[in-house]
């Protein structure tokens, strides 16, 4: 349970990214990625100089760990922004945030990790919710000339929840490694903004936003998740997801960029039920023999 709270916390900071992305409207995507995961792997390597008694020598991890973060990390963002360039925010943003789901679904192929019907209620009961939100943002169009924007939205979904079942089996591998695989994430985006961008000087304003990403939604979030899918139940996180969407608008409101509707509501109360149902597990489990 502890390890789940952890995971959790990843979450409620992603809830954050639309509040302070919206500070640094202007900036390219791939330009804001750089600079956010740069800060991110930054605090992590201040972390391992003062407090890991590894110290730099965590570097030295095995290939299958440097494939899994790095593709995960920079594979789920190089998708989400092509999907978003190449298909409506709304039909892109319906399949991309398929990932909690896959991740309840991939959870069965897990070692020791077994599916219920209640996993799978409570993922598709959370979907339900999140589609609400995610419809908020405009008609689904579905058209065939988005074809490619289609393909990188799923491509988003498998990459992330491949990532977060796949890291399961690296829990040899400590968190603070996370730090070299955001810095690694964050030359790929560098590469990717000097291909395809050009450089936006960022304001005053923009640049608290830009810190406040990397030490928060895009620094900090993924330690968290890391240690969350290694440790706790990977079901249950999946399902808790669900909910980044709904808190996230739900601080868009209470900052005045949104307004409130029915739709919040019912969101809300059907991602609460799913969580609940894909915890049942937690409370049918029996006590430890002494």
């Amino acid at each position: 349970m502890k390890a789940t709270l952890i995971g959790g916390c990843a979450i409620l900071m992603w809830s954050l990214l639309a509040l302070f992305t919206s500070a640094t409207k202007g900036i390219p995507q791939f330009q804001l990625l750089a600079l956010t995961f740069s800060v991110g792997g930054l605090v992590g390597l201040i972390y391992i100089h003062f407090y890991s008694p590894s110290g730099w020598s965590l570097i030295r991890q095995p290939w299958q760990a440097w494939a899994i973060g790095v593709l995960g990390l920079f594979g789920y963002h190089f998708f989400y922004f092509t999907a978003l360039s190449k298909a409506p925010v709304a039909d892109a943003s319906l399949i991309a945030y398929l990932w909690p789901l896959l991740i309840v679904l991939f959870s069965a192929f897990l070692p020791n990790e077994r599916l219920r019907w209640f996993h799978i209620l409570g993922g598709v009961t959370g979907l339900a919710g999140a589609l609400l939100i995610v419809a908020s943002k405009g008609p689904f169009t579905f058209d065939a000339q988005y074809g490619m924007g289609y393909l990188a939205a799923v491509g988003c979904a498998l990459t992330w929840s491949l990532y977060s079942v796949l890291n399961r089996t690296q829990g040899q591998v400590p968190t603070e490694v996370v730090a070299f695989f955001c810095l690694a994430t964050a030359c790929l985006g560098a590469v990717c903004h000097l291909a395809f961008e050009e450089w936006v000087s960022p304001n005053l304003l923009q640049w608290a936003a830009i810190i406040g990403l990397g030490i928060g939604p895009v620094g900090a979030s993924f330690y968290t998740w890391d240690y969350g899918t290694k440790f706790g139940d990977i079901r249950l996180l999946g399902v808790m997801s669900y909910a980044a969407p709904v808190l996230s608008t739900l601080l868009l409101v209470v900052s005045g960029q949104a307004s409130a509707d029915w739709s919040l509501a019912v969101a809300c109360l059907l991602i609460t039920f799913g969580a609940i149902l894909a915890s049942l597990d937690f409370f049918k489990k029996k006590p430890r023999q002494v």
